[in-house]
């Protein structure tokens, strides 16, 4: 099993008055998440904390509560991914409860992106526009895709990567917890190698910073904790017009080496 090596970081960014993101990083269980509320006010950052606090309190700690689960619609996806994906689900339904208990809260949400290390699988869940990057041997990859507006017109060839990063609709998300009855988690699993790394964040970093821009940051010999917060100087020397949570996950040599 790969050594794991991980930081996180959040910053309200230059324009927001308060920070709406929340992030969990657990090395016990090898889970590390982002999430980014919506809903103004303070009620964006009531939905993120209850995703993270759910998501945490299920699959946290050396003895997680979550258990195996059966996969619910005939994915044969590995038992660690399926608690990823039910942990998610269950934090969207914390969500419903709370709104349902306090109608004000009427209107919030949040993203989610998740990612859980199991052996040498990688587990990848999200919901909305946060995202997880892999950086392999020179190569940097996007994992996710952006549940957005303008993502869908992009796959459907309406509108350019260039003109999907100025739209005025830009930040209008097809899916989030907390939005409708039910949600849909999409899933990846990829095996990892000695040498990789992640990268979970919110759409504050990757709205103000290029792709490269961010890799650029990967290819350091500097910690983890000085790459977070070069990317969130970066992101706000930018703008910083939203709020940023980045968390980088390196895996190193495998122990038994």
């Amino acid at each position: 099993m790969a050594t794991i090596r991980a930081f996180g970081l959040t910053d309200p960014g230059l324009a927001r008055p308060h920070n709406e993101d929340s992030f969990f990083v657990d090395a016990s269980s090898s889970v590390y998440v982002v999430a980014d509320g919506m809903g103004g006010h303070s009620h964006g950052e009531v939905a993120s904390k209850i995703a993270v606090d759910t998501i945490s309190d299920l699959l946290g700690g050396p003895n997680p509560v979550l258990g195996d689960v059966a996969s619910s619609d005939g994915s044969a996806l590995l038992p660690h991914s399926l608690r990823l994906k039910e942990a998610i689900e269950r934090a969207h339904d914390a969500m419903i409860d709370a709104i349902r208990g306090n109608l004000s809260l009427q209107g919030m949400g949040t993203t989610v992106a998740g990612f859980m290390v199991e052996g040498d699988v990688a587990s990848v869940a999200h919901v909305g526009d946060s995202r997880v990057y892999r950086r392999r041997e020179g190569v940097f990859e996007l994992l996710t895709t952006d549940h957005t507006w303008v993502n869908e017109q992009v796959m459907a060839g309406h509108l350019s990567e260039d003109q999907a990063r100025t739209h005025p609709l830009r930040n209008v998300v097809t899916r989030a917890l907390g939005g409708e009855t039910e949600v849909l988690v999409d899933v990846r699993e990829l095996e990892i190698l000695a040498g990789d790394v992640f990268v979970v964040c919110s759409d504050g970093l990757t709205a103000m910073l290029e792709d490269e821009d961010i890799e650029r940051r990967l290819q350091s010999e500097d910690s983890l904790e000085q790459i977070c917060q070069q990317l969130v100087d970066d992101a706000n020397a930018r703008g910083g017009v939203d709020n940023i949570t980045v968390i980088v996950v390196s895996m190193g040599p495998d122990e038994a080496a």
